[in-house]
């Protein structure tokens, strides 16, 4: 087929209800994964409609990844066991070397019970609480190799967490990774068993949205955040199993500083978020603003308007400026805070970690550690805590990809097709009735019957039905009463596949996409040759133009095609439609935006590229389709009127009407 069918039925479509969304947003700064929470602040926040359940469904997902999740959860749990000894051990080391400065002050040759007893018999009974404490040697320095060690064992269970720590994390990417790949096939896969008509309901950049950036949101959080709360969990339990046999008092005015720093990060937060979703919304109607500017450059230059384009700029820019710095400044507030509440919470370690030092009952190393422990202890919660805002946005993407999902798909195919290798071109309509919407009919009770060669062509005014009738004949849509044929054989007893296959289409809406001249042609048949490409480019009158292109063949085109004009577009997918050479062959208005030169090529070459095969031609211009062996004229739906143009004009009807405006709308453009 020379180029993919317009979505948007013409003639009586389903306009679309909805305002175009814009696709999603990129996050802000910070990506998933950073410390702290200022990275899930960043993103603009979407609440997801039932969050618990698309949230269990997302989950559901991993299920074939269960296996490696299973590791990863193993892999954390010793990652973090080993973490958390680090603090414990650094503390020995602490209370090695405090304890050989002590040593080395005593005199030698005495016993550590001789020391104390001599301190509390001059009544300095709490220096003799905490010297009891103690493993001191009288007279002896510190033991550096008691200390190196202790230091060795420590660099090596760092290291050994760290390995545990980067395997959960390569596991964790794997099984996320593969979990994105299965879930992209579903979702490609969902859209090629779409029916048309969500097509036609849906903005393409919303259904672009749900295949990119949802599921990218998808993507990073199950392989960063997912694995950030795993350890962030664990962590919290293993510290404060630590912190526990410490010191119980210590612990407990650690959890308590919890709370506090919870309620002020969601205060903090509840504000930035705001601003956050004013800075995103500003970032839209600026760049909004730059792309009509720079997309319409030339229409502001000649109308004058520079100015005012500018001055609009400044005004975005301001109030992009204004929010931005809201957002920036508030969330900056968060991690201040945080280490307010830290700090207060080390006075408060320190103070009674002191007193207890001094009791002897808590080592100089165990405050040490406790301390380390208390920053470990309160990130983790403020990064869950965080990461809780990320859910949400992810919540919200997964929802608009499981909608995709669950939309109704097209009515499965026969169980026993038929196949047709190819046909004749005979096709018939049979009480055919059809509407988009259940409560406006739109064609009804429409009867044709097209005979082998014949060329149908399909005129009447804007929402009459004409695409509608083509769209029916490929079964994009379904009809609701009535059938149609292909050479006696039922369309519903074929496959979709294998029914288009039989058709060729060019539309009025070239498609070229990015490649070469030589790769957009051969689009039309796969393993087509050289010389078969050629043949049909000189077929389409495409030959010419292109040999006097500087590379010729292997010109490449991009988005906008700037190297070949809009008529020479028309004539390379007429090239693409020579070389599949269909059974049948659907022009839709190709030649509705080219100059009138261009418009005789075009008329030559699909003159040829009709000749002995049924053709449907749907056209404004009555002057390009008056050889045609059948005129239908439609209106609301129905076929008015039928038959050839000499017919057609005799008959004095709504067709001679139409034929005659269009006359003197041409002699009035000559005048």
């Amino acid at each position: 087929m020379s180029s993919p069918p317009g979505s948007s039925p013409q003639g009586g479509g389903p306009q679309s209800s909805q305002p175009p969304r814009p696709p999603a947003r990129p996050r802000g700064p910070g990506g998933p994964g950073g410390g702290g929470p200022a990275h899930a602040l960043a993103r603009p926040t979407e609440r997801s409609k039932d969050f618990r359940g698309t949230l269990k469904r997302l989950v559901g997902m991993l299920r074939p990844e269960r296996a490696r999740i299973a590791i990863v959860l193993v892999l954390a749990v010793v990652s973090v066991t080993f973490a958390v000894l680090g603090p414990k051990i650094l503390g020995n080391a602490m209370n090695i070397l405090f304890e050989g400065l002590v040593s080395k002050k005593l005199p030698a040759g005495v016993t550590q019970q001789q020391v104390v007893a001599g301190l509390q018999a001059k009544g300095q009974s709490t220096l003799a609480e905490m010297l009891s404490a103690m493993h001191l040697n009288p007279g002896h320095g510190v033991d550096f190799a008691a200390v190196g060690r202790t230091l060795l064992v420590l660099v090596a269970i760092y290291v050994v967490s760290a390995l545990f720590s980067w395997g959960q994390q390569y596991i964790m990417a794997g099984a996320a990774q593969r979990t994105m790949f299965r879930l992209r096939r579903s979702v490609d896969l969902k859209l090629a068993r779409l029916p048309l008509k969500y097509f036609d309901d849906h903005p393409r950049g919303d259904v672009l949205s749900r295949m990119t950036n949802d599921i990218d949101n998808i993507s990073s959080t199950l392989q960063q955040s997912l694995t950030q709360i795993i350890t962030s969990v664990f962590t919290i339990i293993g510290v404060l199993i630590m912190m526990l046999t410490i010191s119980w008092i210590l612990a407990l005015i650690s959890v308590l500083c919890v709370p506090l720093s919870v309620v002020l990060t969601i205060l903090i937060a509840k504000r930035s978020q705001k601003q956050f979703a004013a800075q995103w919304e500003r970032t839209g109607d600026l760049n909004g603003h730059v792309e009509e500017m720079f997309t319409g450059h030339n229409v502001v230059k000649v109308f004058g308007r520079q100015d005012e384009a500018i001055a609009t700029f400044d005004e975005e820019n301001e109030q992009l400026y204004q929010a931005s710095f809201k957002a920036q400044f508030i969330s900056g507030i968060i991690f201040p805070v945080m280490n307010f509440v830290s700090n207060l919470n080390y006075v408060a370690i320190a103070v009674v970690g002191g007193l207890k030092v001094a009791n002897g009952t808590i080592s100089l190393g165990d405050v040490q550690a406790f301390i380390m422990y208390a920053r470990q202890f309160t990130m983790p919660i403020t990064q869950v805590a965080s990461i809780m805002n990320v859910l949400q946005s992810t919540a919200a993407s997964a929802e608009r990809v499981f909608e995709l999902l669950d939309e109704a798909e097209e009515e499965p195919d026969a169980a026993a097709p038929v196949v047709l290798a190819h046909t004749q071109g005979h096709f018939t309509l049979e009480d055919v009735s059809f509407r988009y919407l259940p409560d406006t009919p739109l064609i009804e009770d429409l009867t044709l019957d097209v005979r082998p060669g014949e060329t149908v062509a399909i005129v009447g005014p804007t929402g009459a039905g004409k695409t509608t009738l083509v769209n029916l004949l490929l079964r994009f849509y379904e009809i609701d009463h009535g059938r149609i044929t292909v050479d006696g054989i039922d369309a519903h007893d074929m496959t979709r596949s294998d029914l288009r296959r039989l058709f060729g289409m060019v539309l009025q809406d070239t498609w070229l996409f990015t490649g070469t001249i030589h790769e957009n042609i051969a689009y039309g048949r796969e393993a087509a040759t050289d010389e078969e490409i050629l043949a049909a480019a000189k077929a389409a009158r495409v030959d010419h133009f292109v040999r006097t292109l500087p590379d010729g063949y292997q010109t490449v085109l991009d988005d906008d095609a700037t190297a070949v004009s809009q008529g020479e577009k028309q004539l390379l997918t007429i090239a693409r439609a020579f070389l599949a050479d269909p059974d049948v062959l659907i022009l839709d208005e190709a030649t509705s935006s080219v100059d009138t030169r261009t418009e005789v090529l075009i008329q030559e070459a699909m003159a040829e590229l009709m000749k002995d095969r049924t053709s449907f031609v749907i056209a404004h211009r009555l002057s390009t389709i008056r050889g045609a062996h059948t005129i239908l004229v439609m209106d609301h739906g129905r076929i008015i009127e039928q038959g050839s143009h000499k017919e057609l004009m005799e008959a004095r009807g709504f067709y001679y009407d139409l034929y005659a405006s269009q006359f003197e709308e041409a002699l009035e453009e000559a005048s």
